[in-house]
């Protein structure tokens, strides 16, 4: 699914819990995937257990998933770009350089 386009003309982009969930479905998706890979391979070596094939499987998928999808879901958040003006205007004014003044006709060169 590509993602979605910021359009300023009347729209609204993605909220910032829409990446959230966004980021957080693929993360689970691809964590699920990988977790069967790896869990069939553990199990292919080492046998299910005591638990049996199926949960067995489905733990490795689960916790796998859960994994991925947290750090994902809070990674796009983290890459969200704020839209908002001000927000900005106060960024480039804290990272600018201090302006020193001099106060007394002492300091003064004329």
């Amino acid at each position: 699914m590509p993602p979605v386009a910021n359009i300023h003309h009347g729209q609204a982009g993605p909220s910032t819990f829409d990446k959230l969930k966004m980021g957080a479905m693929m993360g689970g998706t691809v964590g699920c995937i990988l977790g069967f890979m790896y869990g069939t391979i553990n199990i292919f070596r080492y046998g299910a257990g005591t638990n049996g094939v199926m949960r067995t499987l489905g733990q490795y998928m689960a916790g796998s998933g859960a994994t991925f999808g947290f750090f994902m879901g809070v990674g796009s958040v983290i890459r969200t770009d704020v839209a908002d003006p001000e927000i900005r205007e106060m960024y480039l004014q804290a990272q600018r350089r201090p302006i020193i003044w001099r106060s007394h006709q002492a300091w003064r060169r004329d």
